[in-house]
């Protein structure tokens, strides 16, 4: 058997084929990107999900392609923990900018995105990743991510930036105390996560004018610094994988339509598209 695992901060979707090639399993587990999970968290995570455990012996290779694994020292660490449990599989790990690469390909060149918890872009012509740009996580990066948008939502209300109509309906639906958000944001393992999950507020009012301007401009911080440099960018179809471009697609295509960009095709979850490449070119 194979899995191919797509990971990233808050969730990695797994698939396993069998000897034939046909998808065996669909499980989920939480995300394993080392930058933000203790790596003894990883073995216990696994060993919850009774599915995969059942099939632990029989898996021979393991396509890991997760956020934060373009470091090697953290593409170490998946081998090293996923091996605990999967002992008897050839287990390989790349970054996640290689899954959007394959999940989005479609026979030609393009530039693919990422926007999800986090954010990231590179240019695929079919045979080479070009990854022209750093990935400088939450903190100073991860543009038009969910991250982004979480933080700019909590950081406008406290700061009482938020029109009054939402700071009230955000009180109402958090009652969060800033107390809670420094606890959450710097003594917890997964703190681009907590702020992420406050899309769903944003999501549900995203035509609200001061939140839809909100979104848009964090789309066009994200084309400025993630896209852009690109060459290519001029002239080549931009893909984009995760469930924020999937949320905020017409926000994100008319941020593109001002900077002459041209937006193809947006994927919310890539590992359906990721196992058919596999299928088709790598197995």
């Amino acid at each position: 058997m194979v899995a191919i695992v797509d990971s990233g901060s808050t969730k990695s979707d797994w698939v396993i084929l069998d000897d034939f090639k046909q998808v065996f399993l669909k499980t989920e587990t939480i995300g394993f990107n080392p930058n933000f999970i203790s790596k003894e968290l990883i073995v216990p995570e696994i060993e919850k999900n009774t599915s995969l455990t059942s099939v632990k012996n029989s898996i021979r290779k393991i396509y890991f392609y997760g956020s934060g694994c373009g470091v090697h020292q953290n593409c170490d660490t998946i081998i090293e923990e996923l091996g605990k449990v999967f002992t008897d599989a050839e287990i390989i790990v790349k970054e996640d900018l290689t899954a959007a690469a394959y999940a989005a390909y479609r026979g030609k060149p393009a530039i693919v995105c990422i926007l999800g918890t986090g954010s990231n872009s590179c240019y695929f012509d079919g045979e080479n990743i070009k990854i022209q740009l750093p990935s400088l996580g939450f903190l100073v990066g991860d543009e038009g991510s969910g991250s982004a948008i979480g933080k700019q939502l909590v950081r406008r209300f406290f700061m009482q930036k938020l029109p009054e109509d939402l700071s009230g309906e955000f009180e109402q639906t958090y009652n969060l105390t800033l107390d809670e958000v420094l606890k959450n944001m710097y003594h917890t393992t997964r703190p681009n996560a907590f702020l992420a999950d406050f899309n769903k507020f944003v999501v549900e009012r995203k035509e609200h004018p001061y939140l839809k301007k909100m979104v848009h401009e964090e789309m066009l911080n994200f084309f400025d610094y993630q896209v852009i440099p690109y060459k290519e960018s001029k002239n080549a179809e931009i893909n984009f994988i995760g469930s924020i471009a999937y949320y905020y697609e017409d926000i994100l295509r008319a941020a593109a339509a001002e900077l002459n960009l041209n937006v193809g095709q947006i994927v919310q979850k890539p590992i359906e598209s990721l196992v058919s490449y596999h299928i088709q070119y790598i197995l």
